[in-house]
């Protein structure tokens, strides 16, 4: 108890100070670790979903107008996190980055290891190859040098590099394309991301919706939206001039589970190269767009333009173009507004429905019971008032009523407007007349630069064979043994002094031992070993005859 007491209690242990250099060496190998790479990759998926569901002011400002308008509490707070501009959003920028630095990090030192890996020789052969996962022994009369060498031609015709560190063995190894295959699809990742920055620093979107018979001449100011990189020139762009002739578009009409489908969309146009150039004619389908100055155009869709005339109470035009009117469901029951600022003494804002195959009754309101325009009519309702209150951009799609009544008869009731091609329909109060023209159809169409996208798809391809590297070969090492057989291995060979293998022609028999193991789960590492068995039982009965 004594003795016990005398001892006294070992310190703590001192564990050494970090300080900065090793905290920033711990902090480098987190980032650049694999499992970080992952979780970036994860988190970059995830900040990307709000891209999809908040409205983008380099789409759509006036969407992002609106929607800050109808959500006063929680928009402030979504734009101060850059949620309406997701994209170049510092977060967004920082998790880009941040992935890129990690797969760099990671490949560097794996590529200097794997450079190192395929000059080394295979290491040496075990002494106990029976412990190995695939092993496999045999007594041959051939000499040790020619069994040897006999597993040599075996390998190597197995793609297995092969080296000798003793006389008395083989070393062989495989599968460093597995490796390889690794290293190029984590750098062709790299080569994604660079693609895609070189794509959104200098490419750029434009989208515009060209009626029949109508052209579009590629400027700035032309595009309905325009979405130009950091560093694009937007005066640069290509000058090409495109007129619609024609939008053949086609649909199911056979009654049955597709009926109403879209089965062709087909623009044709003429196109020149400039202002004043000669055109030719070109087409553009859906996967097939158009190569024009650099840019390629797609057609993304279609729709109707009502072609719709509002006059005053003296019959001076107002307001006549084709109106586009967007699909809202498989039937293209489509909705549009038609704004008139000239008009006095108050502005007008028509909206409304356009149905390509309008059902007569109304009983259950405006519908269209085609896609095709078989019997076209505009359902509208008529607005007066202040159309864009304080100047705030908004989409040319949508009407902003707070500022606006909508036209009622002379009973007080709305004045909802019917109408058919041909047909005008007089506005209550003598604030003139709507007229409903024709309908043609439009191309919604998409100018596209991506200097980035040949970078993108020869990385995207590289990445696609890296993996299969990677998942279908194998890292596997053989080695091969020989040694004399000893008499009582050569006694039990030949059995009750019958012909064997031990002593034929003088020749002292030999103990072949092969064995192999896979860096992973190998199910055809065994007969890898089996076909080097196999040749060297095969050259011993060759010997016998």
């Amino acid at each position: 108890m004594a003795l016990d007491q005398r001892r006294a209690a070992p310190p703590p242990p001192t564990l050494p100070s970090l300080g900065p250099l090793g905290f920033a060496r711990w902090a480098w190998r987190q980032l650049t670790s694999m499992r970080t790479a992952l979780l970036l990759l994860l988190l970059l998926a995830i900040a990307a979903v709000p891209g999809s569901i908040f409205p983008q002011r380099n789409i759509d400002s006036g969407r992002v107008a609106d929607y800050i308008a109808q959500h006063r509490t929680s928009a402030p707070w979504l734009d101060r996190f850059s949620f309406f501009d997701v994209y170049s959003s510092p977060w967004f920028s920082a998790i880009y980055l941040l992935l890129f630095v990690s797969l760099v990090g990671c490949i560097v030192p794996r590529t200097a290891v794997h450079l190192r890996a395929v000059r080394a020789t295979p290491p040496r052969a075990p002494a106990r190859l029976e412990r190995l996962d695939a092993h496999a022994e045999l007594l041959t009369d051939l000499p040790p040098d020619e069994a040897l060498a006999a597993a040599r031609a075996v390998l190597r015709a197995k793609r297995f590099r092969v080296h000798s560190h003793d006389a008395a063995s083989v070393s062989a190894e495989s599968g460093h394309l597995r490796e390889t295959g690794n290293l190029v699809f984590h750098i062709a990742l790299c080569g994604v991301i660079v693609g895609m920055a070189v794509g959104h620093l200098f490419g750029w979107r434009g989208d515009v919706i060209v009626p029949e018979g109508q052209k579009f001449a590629s400027s700035l100011t032309t595009y309905n939206t325009f979405s130009p990189g950091p560093w694009t020139d937007s005066g640069s762009l290509p000058p090409f001039v495109l007129s619609l002739d024609r939008l053949d578009v086609q649909f199911q009409d056979k009654p049955g589970r597709s009926f109403g489908q879209p089965r062709e969309f087909t623009a044709y146009a003429s196109v020149a190269e400039q202002p004043g150039a000669p055109a030719t004619p070109r087409e553009i389908s859906v996967n097939h767009p158009l190569t024009v100055g650099g840019a390629d155009v797609f057609l993304l869709g279609n729709g109707y333009t009502p072609v719709v005339t509002v006059k005053d109470a003296a019959g001076r035009v107002l307001f006549s173009d084709a109106v586009p009117f967007l699909a809202q469901d498989g039937n293209y029951r489509s909705i549009g507004v038609i704004k008139v600022p000239s008009a006095s003494p108050k502005q007008l804002g028509i909206t409304g429905f356009f149905l390509p195959t309008a059902e007569p009754t109304f009983a259950g309101g405006p519908v269209s019971l085609f896609p095709d325009a078989r019997n076209p009519e505009l359902a509208l309702s008529v607005w007066e008032g202040t159309l864009f209150p304080n100047g705030a951009p908004q989409s040319v799609y949508t009407l902003n009523t707070d500022e606006m009544k909508q036209v009622t008869k002379p009973d007080g009731s709305p004045a909802l407007v019917r109408l058919r091609p041909g047909q005008t329909y007089a506005i209550p109060g003598g604030r003139g007349t709507i007229t409903f023209e024709s309908v043609k159809r439009f191309a919604g169409l998409s100018v596209r630069t991506d200097p980035g996208g040949g970078i993108t798809l020869t990385a995207a391809l590289l990445a696609t064979a890296g993996l299969i590297l990677g998942l279908t070969i194998r890292r596997r090492r053989v080695f091969v043994r020989v040694r004399p057989a000893t008499g009582a291995e050569t006694a039990a060979a030949t059995g009750d002094g019958a012909p064997g293998v031990g002593g034929r022609a003088g020749r002292p028999a030999t103990v072949v031992t092969i064995g192999g193991i896979a860096k992973d789960s190998d199910a055809g590492l065994a007969a890898v070993v089996a076909a080097v068995h196999d040749h060297l039982a095969d050259r011993k009965t060759d010997r016998a005859r």
